[in-house]
């Protein structure tokens, strides 16, 4: 494809990525109902009658990778910036403040309060979407209908809801993107919180080699189920693509940590994944003009 054109392609997926996942009716993790809104009630600018519940998941008392309740005296974050080692900063830009609570960039959720997410404001993810061509007899194999060689990612199905998804994570405190995507790939596509010493240090060596050339998809807002008017989720998608199949395709998949499952996905437009992961699986489709 273009590169000119994908470019184009990318800026106007984001422009138009208005939250749909984020506005469920329920709120999946806690089985709280959220207020309906229609599309043209979602921007904060919208003058509405708007009193949603505020819900915040026990689990995240007394966590060390979460902030306490908004309102506790102790508690003075500093949004919009590097909080000490918590990154506050949106991707999005800056974000405002209402009631001490940090407003979600892409409007109403129907459900204030932080949800089950650690950090009030944006929480940062790292979604390495590795692929390689579906191969037959080490021949690309080519859809039928489109005439297009037919894409593969590395997937696996998520514990929490059974969903297949890129298998990503959350940014550490103080770590680096980078590190996040390989530490994330290790752990859920490799098991690497299981592996023997040798296996880890074999898998990390491939890793290694192989994370040391991406392209960067998406960096932005996630339309992610867990998103409230107060905590959503923001991601950097880089795909790692082997052209060959010589390495990433040859790659021994072990699931691990929040992974049920994995394994090598067919990518079509019929696929269904997590929040928002197909759009991020597309932009990858169309940067190598694959089927779709």
């Amino acid at each position: 494809m273009n590169r000119y054109i994908f470019i184009l392609f990318m800026l106007y997926s984001v422009m138009s990525m208005v939250h749909k996942k984020s506005r469920s009716i329920i709120y999946p993790f806690g089985n709280v109902k959220r207020v309906l809104l229609s599309d043209d009630q979602v921007p904060w600018s919208t003058k509405i009658s708007y009193d949603p519940l505020e819900y915040e998941s026990l689990n995240l008392k007394n966590k060390p990778w979460a902030d306490p309740y908004i309102d506790e005296p102790s508690f003075h974050p500093s949004f919009n910036s590097l909080d000490g080692k918590v990154n506050r900063q949106s991707y999005m830009g800056i974000y405002l403040i209402e009631n001490k609570r940090p407003l979600n960039p892409e409007g109403r959720t129907g459900l204030k309060g932080r949800g089950v997410l650690g950090r009030w404001g944006p929480n940062h993810a790292a979604d390495p979407i590795v692929t390689r061509w579906k191969t037959a007899n080490e021949t690309k194999q080519i859809n039928s209908i489109t005439k297009l060689p037919i894409l593969q990612f590395c997937g696996i199905q998520r514990r929490d809801c059974n969903e297949w998804a890129i298998p990503g994570g959350m940014v550490d405190t103080g770590e680096n993107v980078s590190e996040t995507l390989k530490r994330e790939f290790l752990e859920e596509a490799f098991n690497s919180l299981e592996s023997t010493k040798e296996e880890t240090e074999k898998n990390e060596k491939i890793i290694l080699d192989f994370f040391k050339h991406g392209e960067e998809i998406y960096k932005g807002y996630v339309d992610d189920p867990r998103n409230t008017d107060n905590a959503w989720m923001e991601t950097v998608a880089m795909n790692f693509h082997d052209e060959t199949g010589e390495s990433a395709g040859k790659f021994s998949l072990r699931a691990g940590d929040d992974a049920k499952s994995v394994r090598w996905i067919d990518i079509d437009k019929h696929l269904e994944l997590y929040a928002s992961h197909s759009s991020l699986i597309e932009k990858v489709v169309k940067l190598h003009n694959a089927h779709w």
